[in-house]
């Protein structure tokens, strides 16, 4: 199943890039996306991190879908 993930701030930082395409098994949960891509500091990055599909706010058990838009959304501080 083919999902596009979007990147932002520090997490677009992390990997050097805005987007990422994955191929990934269908039944693929949110949760089990920051590892893939962030290895040990996964853990880390999940308490932290919202999410949002087809830009829609998710829980991180929720399962993605061929074709689905996943956006990783960090804390971002600033002002």
């Amino acid at each position: 199943m083919n999902t596009r993930i979007l990147l932002f701030a520090g997490l677009r930082e992390r990997l050097n890039k805005s987007e990422v395409q994955l191929d990934l098994p269908q039944g693929t949960k949110v949760c089990e996306i920051l590892p893939i891509l962030f290895g040990e500091e996964a853990a880390k990055l999940t308490r932290c991190t919202l999410f949002a599909i087809n830009q829609n706010y998710v829980t991180p058990e929720t399962e993605l879908h061929d074709g689905d838009e996943l956006t990783l959304i960090p804390p971002v501080a600033g002002g």
